[in-house]
């Protein structure tokens, strides 16, 4: 089931508890949690409607902005097939989150091992996983082709094997490319395998960016942009007007920085804005 950042987002921040799809059967099962770029999504109610049951509350609690838009927007495409009404939640963060950032024991670790030694085994192309994961960590952020044409594979198949290793909490996606967990820098180094990457400085501390799409990702980082923190030495101006970032982008750094404690420099919310107190 294919959601909008913006409908994410406002799931996330409990705007949105509907949505209205055409199918001719039901695609999602009831407590279901779909992996999103916000989190998790769980899929509270399916059932199916006639159209004229809709009311303007449901285009409301479906983000659209008015009972006619929803019905126009469901009468665009397979206007034959019935209409399911599906209820949402947020369900929390991904839990693969956690695990990114849990290191493994000695005894984990040999168990990651035998799992990526079946995988290597069962690849009709050849072992994959260590060389994957090292070139993540030698090329953080780059994108997906660029990474597949340096294996010899295809665009999809070194997805595909990305993902199974993103299941494991070894690597993460972002906005552009990938990079290494911490887990998945452990499994390495316990290993023993060369790390190009082995002397890069660390990151610096802070709250990384939000999921923000490539454009704005890339115009925030060419400006050596990574951090919320940084984000908030800015006014909304000034990042609004680097080539790539949009509304969408805006509204959605506005939301981290405030979850964050934080605000652009020229929010009157901004800590640097707010009067001392005596």
């Amino acid at each position: 089931m294919l959601m909008r950042p913006a409908e994410l987002a406002a799931i996330r921040a409990g705007d949105i508890d509907l949505a209205f799809r055409r199918w001719d059967q039901p695609r999602v099962k009831v407590g279901t949690r779909m992996r999103t770029a916000v989190g998790l999504v769980e899929i509270t109610s399916v059932d199916r409607v006639p159209v004229k049951s809709l009311t303007a509350a449901d285009a409301r609690r479906a983000g659209t902005g008015s009972l006619a838009a929803l019905r126009q927007g469901l009468d665009r495409v397979h206007a034959d097939r019935p209409i399911y009404r599906i209820g949402l939640r947020y369900a929390g963060t991904d839990p693969r989150q956690a695990l990114r950032e849990t290191l493994p024991d000695a005894a984990e670790i040999d168990a990651i091992g035998t799992w990526l030694d079946r995988l290597d085994r069962a690849s009709p192309t050849g072992p994959w996983t260590r060389a994957t994961l090292l070139l993540i960590d030698e090329l953080p952020a780059t994108r997906a082709p660029e990474l597949a044409r340096r294996m010899g594979r295809d665009t999809p198949s070194f997805k595909q094997n990305v993902r199974k290793l993103k299941e494991r909490g070894l690597t993460e996606s972002l906005d552009i490319g990938y990079r290494l967990s911490p887990r998945g820098a452990a499994v390495l180094d316990r290993e023993g395998h060369p790390r190009v990457a082995g002397d890069r400085p660390e990151p610096e501390p802070g709250t990384p960016l939000p999921h923000l799409g490539a454009p704005a990702t890339r115009a925030l980082t060419e400006r050596g942009v990574v951090r919320l923190e940084q984000v908030a030495e800015l006014s909304a101006a000034e990042v609004q007007a680097l080539h790539g970032v949009g509304p969408y982008a805006l509204r959605h750094l506005r939301a981290a920085l405030d979850a964050a404690g934080l605000a652009f420099r020229d929010d009157p919310d901004a800590p640097s804005a707010r009067p001392a107190s005596s």
